[in-house]
């Protein structure tokens, strides 16, 4: 799981399918295509490319000019970092667990030497449903009181000091996750290290006495830079993210773990493709394949077609079972308990509205809304009504 998928499913936490195809690692594009409907979104490789030429151009000299564009966003009337000012510590490790050990080592001493760092792509990780999710910002800076920040960096430009909100706010949501990881780490830095040297001797315990107590903090204000104005150079602005982490948090708390949404499939349930040996053509049947992915429950709503891999497959299952949830999450709130279209019209459709209330509002909305629709085409013969 990346920062973008686990956003998209705190958006989505009743979504089972996604829960538990995202916590194994399926390729749900790979398993869109095989089930014949294929995800109608994603990033193309020249913006791929885009955006990393951008990236680099944006981390040259160390990040000085990436820390500048921070400090000069802040508006703290604190010192601007002076030229070899911004350390940028080496996070190499083998493997992701070791990445995130290392990460975290790098925070600890970057926060407790007071300065500036520049820590770029550092991996930390996060439970999600009993699965740990590994996530690699594009850099977090450490300020010189022990405050951290996330640094978003996007492709999509922004034009006067402002972006499309529709990207700014998936990038915020991104964003946040990264922050939800960081503040776990954040709370584990200054907890007294276990077997760290004995208690009873005194040059050890005058050394202890004499650290520096660890302050560190992640700020809940990230800088979101891109580039300015189509051009390729960067701008930068920071975005609160508090209300998208609060959202997070309720969120992820809220899932079902996957070992107990695993233990109620089928014995033998596989989202094996079958590929072929060069790796690229799925043999398993359709209708296999079909019935693994249906054993799943999912939650689908038209926001899906722009997070999930799987939407499309999904959307037309639900139209085919007249659900409503086709409709849009604020079209279902407002139904109650009519869950299905031909609920819907039965419940508009048998009685006139002058009747005396159900006391169900929806169906009582729903019955005045088909008699108002009845009045208006009475009045226009010639009108030719819709299906």
């Amino acid at each position: 799981m990346d920062a973008r998928a686990l956003a998209a499913l705190a958006a989505n936490p009743g979504c089972r399918r996604r829960a538990l195809l995202d916590g194994a690692g399926v390729d749900k594009g790979a398993l869109a295509q095989a089930l014949g409907a294929p995800a109608n979104f994603g990033q193309s490789q020249f913006a791929h490319q885009r955006g990393n030429s951008f990236e680099a151009r944006v981390k040259a000299d160390g990040g000085a000019d990436l820390v500048r564009l921070l400090h000069e966003r802040l508006r703290d009337g604190s010192e601007p970092p002076g030229p070899g000012a911004v350390t940028t510590p080496d996070l190499t490790a083998s493997g992701p667990q070791g990445r995130t050990a290392r990460t975290a080592l790098a925070l600890r001493e970057a926060t407790e030497a007071g300065r500036w760092a520049l820590l770029d792509h550092p991996m930390v990780s996060l439970d999600v449903a009993g699965s740990p999710a590994f996530l690699e910002p594009d850099a977090v800076v450490v300020h010189p009181d022990g405050s951290w920040t996330v640094i978003e960096i996007k492709s999509f430009p922004m034009v006067d000091g402002s972006a499309d909100p529709a990207k700014v706010g998936a990038a915020a949501r991104q964003s946040a996750v990264y922050t939800l990881a960081l503040e776990r780490v954040a709370a584990m830095i200054g907890e007294p290290e276990e077997g760290g040297g004995d208690a009873t001797d005194p040059a050890e315990a005058a050394n202890r006495a004499d650290r520096a107590p660890v302050r560190a903090r992640v700020r809940y204000q990230v800088l979101l830079v891109c580039p300015k104005d189509f051009s390729n150079l960067p701008t930068a602005e920071l975005v609160d993210v508090r209300k998208q982490l609060a959202v997070t948090r309720r969120q992820l708390d809220r899932l079902t773990r996957i070992e107990e949404i695993a233990a109620a499939l089928p014995e033998g349930t596989t989202f094996d493709l079958r590929l072929t040996d060069d790796g690229r053509i799925p043999t398993r049947p359709v209708e296999e394949l079909t019935a693994a992915v249906d054993a799943v429950d999912a939650a689908y709503a038209p926001e899906c077609l722009s997070t999930c891999e799987l939407a499309a497959h999904c959307r037309t299952r639900s139209r085919a079972a007249g659900q409503v949830e086709a409709l849009g999450r604020g079209v279902r709130g407002e139904l109650g308990g009519l869950t299905t279209v031909d609920a819907v019209l039965t419940a508009a459709m048998n009685g006139p509205a002058d009747e005396a209330p159900t006391g169900d509002p929806a169906v009582d909305a729903l019955r005045r809304a088909a008699a108002l629709r009845a009045e208006a085409l009475a009045s226009r013969p010639e009108a030719v009504a819709c299906r």
